[in-house]
């Protein structure tokens, strides 16, 4: 298997385990000293990173997936409590794991659910 190969394979893995709400086998697919910068924060480490993960429950719904050696982007609609937004992913792989994950898409929708739900 090609490292192109692997490195998919491994985020796919991750992502598919974070679905379905699996986060111990997402948490196989991850290094200790995790690298996360995102448009809402960073976190350092996959404790923190994961912490995140089960309180969010997020789902993706990958529309397109490129790689490119140990780089792996997806472009996928990402379910954040109820709100779609189109998100760009950008996972590095080394040594069999995901070393670093930044991710980018419009806040708005988030933001405005937020304030929404606060102003309740």
């Amino acid at each position: 298997m090609s490292s192109e190969n692997n490195a998919e394979r491994v985020v796919m893995a991750c992502v598919e385990a974070i679905n379905k709400g699996d986060f111990k086998t997402a948490r196989q697919y991850v290094s200790d000293d995790l690298s996360f910068v995102g448009v809402l924060g960073s976190r350092e480490g996959a404790h923190a990173y994961f912490n995140d993960m089960e309180r969010l429950r997020l789902k993706y719904d990958v529309k397109k997936v490129f790689v490119a050696g140990q780089d792996v982007c997806i472009h996928s609609d990402l379910n954040m409590s109820g709100t779609i937004v189109f998100c760009c992913s950008w996972y590095q792989v080394a040594n069999g794991r995901i070393r670093s994950l930044r991710v980018v898409f419009d806040p708005r929708p988030i933001l405005e659910a937020s304030s929404k739900s606060a102003s309740r």
